[in-house]
């Protein structure tokens, strides 16, 4: 039987009077789910609280039949998560450690855990270094081993915050890899700023800021409401202010000395602007300063 999970108007404020969380509501099934926004958008709070961390202030969140804000000790057996900033004991061996985070988990009976835990190090490609003590771990082996006791006891939801921040090319793919492995048979939330982690390994997505989810569907529908609509122009840096002030321009970046500005449109916007292939980026770009209306957004969430 197939378990989704169910958010349904969760809000926060935090005491200093920023609203975290707007009304956030979304449908999560199995698979890999990306939760793109930029940093402050939200995403860790909501993370955390789907991780009995803390508390909403309002809405509900089910996995299954479970209440996920009210019957935490039950969410935390079905519960894999690695937080933004995991931290390690830097003088214990990763089989060591892990081996202690299985007894909490619950699982007593030594010869299973040594199985256990020899099995999940080796789908991290961790095994040859068991014995090495985390403290000279990469800081893609760290995130690895993250991932190793975020599966511990079969998790039906596993939470990744942030997993890619800092990792060079090759970790970050080895990560991606072992992401995508673990994502076909529960559901794995991917909150990231990265567009491209979200691009590569996930069906399903939102694009959430400022605590309101923006938009919600798969990436290649969202990125197909674009189609035709991204136009693109080298302008020089002196220039940008002013077309920022006269077009809808959702980014820019800088490429061998000169400023390339994208702007959506229905029509050519201006002179020398050239039609380009829309990508995600420019979804998450356009949603983010607003210039994606929320008839498209409506129409992109609509399963294909």
């Amino acid at each position: 039987m197939t378990v989704a999970l169910e958010i349904s108007g969760l809000s926060k404020t935090y005491p200093n009077g920023v609203q975290a969380l707007d009304d956030v509501s979304l449908t999560i099934r199995p698979g890999m789910f990306g939760l793109l926004g930029p940093n402050g958008a939200g995403k860790s709070t909501l993370m955390r609280t789907l991780a009995t961390l803390q508390d909403a202030d309002a809405g509900s969140a089910r996995l299954g039949a479970v209440d996920v804000l009210r019957d935490k000790d039950t969410v935390r057996r079905s519960l894999g998560y690695l937080p933004q900033d995991f931290g390690v004991y830097p003088k214990v061996s990763a089989e060591e450690l892990l081996d202690h985070l299985a007894r909490l988990k619950g699982l007593d009976d030594k010869a299973t855990r040594r199985d256990v835990v020899a099995t999940l190090l080796k789908q991290t490609n961790l095994y040859d270094v068991r014995k090495k003590a985390l403290g000279g771990f990469s800081g893609g082996m760290r995130q690895r081993f993250g991932i190793a006791q975020a599966l511990l006891g079969d998790p039906k939801l596993i939470i990744v915050d942030e997993p890619t921040a800092g990792l060079d090319p090759e970790e970050r793919v080895r990560f991606h890899n072992l992401l995508a492995d673990i994502g076909e048979n529960v559901i794995v939330i991917l909150s990231t700023h990265i567009v491209s982690d979200v691009s590569d390994l996930c069906a399903e997505m939102a694009i959430i800021n400022k605590g309101r989810v923006l938009l919600t569907g798969q990436p290649q529908s969202l990125t197909a409401r674009l189609e035709g609509r991204v136009w693109q122009k080298a302008i020089s840096r002196s220039d940008l202010d002013a077309v920022k002030t006269q077009l809808p321009v959702i980014s820019t970046r800088l490429v061998s000395g000169r400023t390339l500005v994208n702007v959506v449109s229905d029509g050519a916007p201006a002179a020398g602007f050239v039609p380009v292939e829309a990508t995600l980026e420019d979804v998450y770009f356009a949603a983010i300063s607003g210039r994606l209306n929320a008839g498209a957004a409506a129409a992109a969430a609509e399963p294909a």
